[in-house]
């Protein structure tokens, strides 16, 4: 099997992180013989660190990335990203919040799909966030066309030439970097694959996506990446 690195970005997830690698750890079990597990430390003002590194301790395939102060999500995502050394990257959110096991769905498509992307089916958050989130999809959409169902889904496995490529393209850090890579490489002809995922509630931490800073800076780079797409495509390309 190939090898994989597991990116989870967190930020205040103190309380997260220890279960969060108890559950990882079978799932990558089962389905590769390699694997790494990065948890991206984005500037915590709790013990998310402290936690890693006592992780680290009993699980050596385990690596902490640290933001000296937070930088955003799309930033923490992306230093997991170009962080990563294996051959396929599985993205999931550190809250707990997804069915790990569920990886094992994913893997007989890795031969004919260069990215799989999860769904939540059906989304286990609050009526305002759900709201929200399917306000933002029909943005993007409209904006710069169908990349996948569930733009924001924590839940997607993708061969890592995708981010060796596009790394340099990517100027997003908010939570418009989920898609601003999505564009990209669907603009680059990679094959995509959507299939359904589990979500649960949250049990643990504090959601940060309907901060008002968050959302300020999402439409800021949703225009900035708008015109910039324009720009290296002609104002005709969607």
């Amino acid at each position: 099997m190939p090898s994989l690195s597991l990116v989870l970005p967190a930020y205040n997830e103190a309380d997260n992180i220890e279960p969060m690698v108890a559950e990882a750890t079978p799932a990558l079990e089962a389905n590769v013989d390699d694997y790494e597990i990065i948890v991206v430390d984005d500037g915590s003002l709790d013990d998310t660190a402290d936690v890693t590194r006592r992780v680290i301790e009993n699980h050596p395939h385990v690596r902490l990335v640290q933001h000296p102060v937070n930088q955003g999500f799309g930033a923490a995502v992306f230093s997991g990203f170009t962080n990563a050394v294996k051959d396929w990257i599985f993205y999931t959110d550190a809250d707990r919040q997804f069915v790990l096991s569920e990886l094992a769905h994913f893997v007989p498509y890795m031969a004919q799909a260069d990215l799989i992307a999860g769904y939540r089916a059906p989304r286990r958050d609050p009526f305002l966030r759900v709201l929200y989130g399917k306000g933002w999809s029909m943005v993007c959409t409209l904006l710069f066309g169908y990349t996948v169902r569930d733009v924001d889904c924590g839940f997607k496995l993708f061969r890592r030439e995708i981010i060796q490529q596009l790394a340099p393209q990517i100027a997003s850090r908010g939570a418009t970097f989920s898609i601003e890579w999505l564009v990209r490489a669907k603009r680059a002809n990679y094959r995509f694959v959507e299939l359904p995922v589990t979500h649960r509630p949250r049990v643990a931490g504090s959601q940060t996506g309907a901060n008002i800073d968050v959302i300020v800076r999402a439409f800021r780079e949703l225009v900035q990446l708008r015109l910039q797409l324009w720009h290296e495509g002609g104002f005709n390309d969607q």
